[in-house]
């Protein structure tokens, strides 16, 4: 068990290194907001498991549950805003996306 539990400690702590330099190389605010949400929100699910190998204590199990629980329902909302803020200001990069509504209300 304990091998296991190192394993996903490894491997979460990878993926979150992995979200820091995306954070750092990327260029544009749609490409930063992708690094920050998906591999760190696996990364932290990883971590919290291969703690949750170790400690077996019901009281701290709940406690990792709440944790990972948080981050999955904020992460994907705070990237959302972030991300419609960066295009509504025109900070995001044209080439990123592609808007509907643009298009929908552009005359023929």
């Amino acid at each position: 068990m304990d091998a296991i539990a190192g394993v996903l400690l490894v491997v979460g702590s990878a993926l979150a290194a992995t979200a820091a330099i995306g954070l750092q190389r990327f260029d544009d605010v749609l490409a930063r907001m992708h690094a920050a949400t998906k591999p760190a929100t696996l990364g932290l699910t990883l971590i919290v498991a291969g703690t949750g190998l170790v400690i077996v204590e019901p009281g701290a199990l709940l406690k990792l549950l709440l944790v990972v629980l948080l981050q999955m329902v904020t992460a994907p909302i705070g990237a959302h805003l972030i991300g419609r803020a960066a295009i509504r200001s025109g900070e995001a990069s044209p080439d990123t996306y592609f808007d509907d509504e643009a298009q929908a209300l552009r005359p023929e």
